[in-house]
């Protein structure tokens, strides 16, 4: 089965820096994944330190709000984009070409109206602790994209109703493995009957 697109947000405080070298420079920087931070959406989630470990990053966007029919804002792809892991998350840092939407973008984060980041992404490797309903990424197959987001993934839109969907399949899979621990539960107890039954 094919792993599917997911969209999540997890990280805040997305900032502006003045170079102090050119001010005229549009620098965004901000953390676009949290490690080991919870994230509750019907089941709680959380991103393992070691998930990008062997990640495919080689050409990674940052857009607004991950539409698609938007002018991409960096890319690493030219360098514009940069991505770093270390001990709190994934960080970014991008400096903006000086376009109109750009720009309008920039002032919005430097006023404080933009402050979030979300990134698309695939899962290889996860773990479920149906106890308590919590899914750990192990290991994030590829990395697609990060973004600048002003509302969170919930949210009625169409871009979030599209992670809305991806979210219904997480807990579609809970629930059937859910379905199968009583199975086994209930088969083990049928054996138990059995045994005690041929043992009289």
């Amino acid at each position: 089965m094919k792993n599917e697109k997911e969209i999540r947000l997890l990280a805040k405080n997305l900032e502006v820096r003045q170079d102090e070298e050119n001010e005229e420079k549009m620098i965004v920087e901000g953390y676009a994944v949290v490690f080991n931070s919870p994230a509750t959406h019907g089941f709680t989630e959380i991103i393992d330190s070691n998930a990008f470990n062997g990640c495919d990053m080689k050409d990674v966007c940052l857009k607004y709000n991950h539409n698609d029919t938007h002018l991409i804002l960096a890319r690493t792809r030219n360098n514009s984009l940069q991505l770093t892991i270390d001990d709190k998350g994934l960080f970014i840092r991008a400096e903006l070409i000086d376009t109109t939407s750009n720009r309008d973008i920039y002032k919005m984060i430097q006023a404080g109206l933009l402050d979030k980041m979300s990134f698309a992404f695939t899962v290889e490797e996860e773990k479920w602790d149906l106890a308590t309903d919590t899914r750990t990424i192990l290991k994030i197959d590829r990395l697609y994209d990060v973004s600048v987001v002003d509302t969170p993934f919930y949210d009625t839109t169409s871009i979030y109703a599209r992670a809305l969907s991806t979210l219904d399949s997480e807990k579609k899979k809970l629930d059937n493995l859910r379905a199968k621990r009583e199975l086994s539960k209930r088969k083990l107890l049928l054996n138990l009957k059995i045994k005690e039954i041929g043992g009289i």
